[in-house]
């Protein structure tokens, strides 16, 4: 039953937020602790974050909490595009919320330390070498969510939880060279409180890039006709 728009969009935005708060917020934690956090923990702070927010609002929004997912379901179309923009908008809202409140909460040397915890390239790595990385991990993302979430066949009452573990498993081993965001919000909301713009676009470009591959490939040659419109 599709929900009141109203309701998808608050349900995506306190998600969104949840993630910028949690995952930023772990960053933050480690630079004002001397790395007790660490990048286990950052990893697990994010797929914890993701994985109780796609279970509590799952049947509210779908939970994309991410403009890649959303702009995926709109690309396969799984959703109609006033409705993608809304939940874009909620996202981005509910990630400058927590991006505000975190600087608030945190000292200012700890914020300028981390940026407020916004995804950045690693001394080394291209916007090229950047917009590949982050297309990579969010294919996976994205694939696992059609296969998990969309797909009827997939195991749907512990979708959320294995979402969870894909972002875990992505920021483990793409966060030493993007930041592992995999999400245009998670790197906007930070951004526009710690103004670093720096490569802002690669945080755009490959994730949407990358989910819509995912999405187009399960959608048209794994799905066997089994998905419904």
């Amino acid at each position: 039953m599709t929900q009141p728009l109203w309701k998808a969009a608050l349900a995506e935005s306190i998600g969104t937020f949840t993630l910028i708060f949690i995952g930023a917020g772990s960053i933050l934690a480690d630079a004002m602790t001397g790395g007790k956090v660490g990048i286990t923990g950052i990893a697990l702070a994010h797929g914890l974050a993701i994985a109780t927010m796609v279970s509590a609002t799952g049947h509210l929004s779908g939970g994309h909490f991410n403009p890649a997912v959303t702009a995926a379901f709109l690309i396969t179309g799984r959703q109609q595009v006033d409705r993608g923009i809304a939940y874009i908008i909620a996202q981005l809202i509910g990630a400058s919320v927590a991006a505000f409140i975190l600087t608030a909460a945190f000292p200012e040397a700890t914020r300028q330390a981390v940026r407020l915890g916004t995804p950045a390239l690693s001394p080394g790595v291209t916007a090229g070498t950047g917009i590949v990385v982050e297309a990579v991990l969010t294919f996976l993302l994205v694939f696992v969510i059609f296969g998990v979430a969309v797909d009827p066949r997939g195991p749907g009452t512990v979708a959320g939880i294995i979402i969870g573990l894909v972002v875990t498993m992505d920021t483990l081993g793409g966060g030493a060279l993007t930041g592992a965001a995999m999400n245009p919000a998670r790197v906007f909301g930070p951004a526009l409180f710690s103004n670093f713009w720096d490569n802002h676009y690669v945080y755009w470009v490959g994730p949407i890039l990358g989910g819509a591959v995912a999405a187009l490939i399960y959608d048209r040659a794994l799905s066997a006709g089994v998905m419904k419109r």
